[in-house]
């Protein structure tokens, strides 16, 4: 996707309303040999056991992480305390939760390592994922950034013909100021960004993008939209002959190609070099035999029809988002992306993988449940001000996926790792 020259300007003077450029691009630089072979060597028991699991749970104490709700028979306070989240409750559909890590992630916000909470059913995903996290982090880290933010209503508005939609959008145009102060006196959080209108005939879709803060936004922007349209009813001269506060047209969970012309939720982006030595100890295989089996698989994928370009990029995502009380039925938008391997110029393994519609919060829906919270914590990434490391975490779990599964089927490897890990 790309902007025009106002919208790139506005987003550089909010990001350096914290700090300038240059900082941002030093803080995100590679580690050197020097920094990485000083790293903490991290690492946990992996067993299968009931003393695997002690001594998972004594190695998280250690490190100053709490899963006293995740290890409980029951991570609910009250009924109650679900009101919201879900109704005519009966009971918890219980999903195992295990340990991936640790990931090491240098993002314009989520710094350091991070030992990775996902939810999951499916033998050797976990195991995959934190085989890559260790590729990584023996390669200096992932640089991970939150690019840009974006959640969207389109309303759809119909009426007699094409010049009365013609008036119909002059008119709205005009009364972008009047729209900013409804959303404003409408929510503390959300802020009106942007407004598009799409033309069929006598219709027309209204596309309004709107900042949600550290929410997801769905609710909220729907809610704030209504306040708009209600607006517009009362005070357009012409009656429109139907009218909805959505047209299908916004992206909200499904995967469509406007996650490549806008931004929805936030886009953003990670990439690696991991060292060859790192390939072969680690991955078992050589940069050449991954760049070529991704370049097959690309080749595959584009013939398949899928909007987007990766391997397993769901996988990872939702696992944690279930694990983390994120809104699951988002994967449909959040798991498309573009995921591109190469070799450089020293041989060494180039990854990059974005992530144009990541649909995530940290506060509001499920985040706030129990053991949700509890992971979005282990994290450090639960409350205020943490959507956006959250986000860049997001991204740097699905680079350590891709990594992973391509090393896999590169090397032959994929069929054995799932009928040893993921059978009974």
């Amino acid at each position: 996707m790309s902007y025009s020259h106002k919208h790139v300007k506005k987003v550089l003077e909010q990001i350096e309303k914290v700090k300038s450029i240059e900082a941002y691009t030093q803080q995100i630089a590679p580690l050197t040999q020097e920094e990485i072979d000083k790293l903490d060597r991290k690492s946990f028991n992996g067993s299968a056991t009931t003393e695997g699991l002690e001594a998972r749970l004594s190695f998280l104490a250690e490190q100053g992480v709490s899963v006293d709700r995740l290890t409980s028979h029951s991570g609910l306070e009250s009924p109650e305390s679900l009101k919201g989240n879900i109704e005519n409750f009966i009971g918890m559909a219980q999903v195992p939760v295990g340990l991936a890590g640790p990931l090491l992630v240098k993002g314009s916000e989520a710094q350091g390592d991070f030992f990775v909470p996902l939810a999951t059913t499916e033998g050797a995903l976990i195991a995959s994922y934190n085989r890559g996290m260790k590729a990584c982090r023996l390669s200096g880290g992932i640089t991970s950034v939150c690019l840009i933010e974006g959640v969207q209503r389109s309303p759809f508005f119909k009426f007699d013909n094409l010049g009365t939609v013609g008036l119909f959008i002059k008119w709205v145009y005009q009364r972008m100021d009047k729209f900013t102060e409804i959303v404003e006196s409408t929510s503390r959080f959300a802020k009106l960004n942007d407004l598009k209108a799409n033309i069929e005939g006598n219709s027309v879709i209204l596309t309004f993008e709107y900042l949600t803060g550290d929410a997801a936004g769905q609710n909220m922007v729907t809610i704030c939209t209504d306040k708009i349209c209600k607006y517009i009813l009362a005070n357009f001269d012409i009656t429109p002959l139907e009218w909805y506060i959505e047209g299908n047209y916004s992206g909200d969970k499904k995967a469509t190609t406007l996650s490549f012309v806008n931004v929805r939720g936030k886009k953003v982006t990670a990439e690696i070099v991991i060292p060859r030595f790192v390939v072969d100890k680690v991955l078992k295989t050589t940069p050449e035999k991954i760049a070529q089996y991704w370049q097959s698989s690309t080749l595959g994928v584009i013939q398949s029809g899928a909007i987007g370009a990766q391997g397993h990029v769901a996988n990872g995502l939702t696992a944690l988002f279930i694990a983390c009380g994120q809104d699951v039925a988002c994967i449909s938008e959040s798991s498309i992306g573009l995921t591109r391997m190469e070799t450089n110029a020293d041989g060494d393994l180039y990854v990059s993988v974005t992530l144009p519609s990541l649909i995530v919060g940290t506060v509001g829906g499920g985040t706030s449940l129990a053991t949700q919270k509890e992971c979005l914590e282990m994290l450090g990434c639960a409350g205020a001000n943490k959507a956006k490391k959250f986000a860049e975490i997001c991204c740097a779990v699905a680079l350590a996926g891709e990594i992973s599964i391509a090393s896999a089927m590169s090397a032959d490897h994929f069929t054995n790792a799932h009928q040893k890990l993921g059978r009974k």
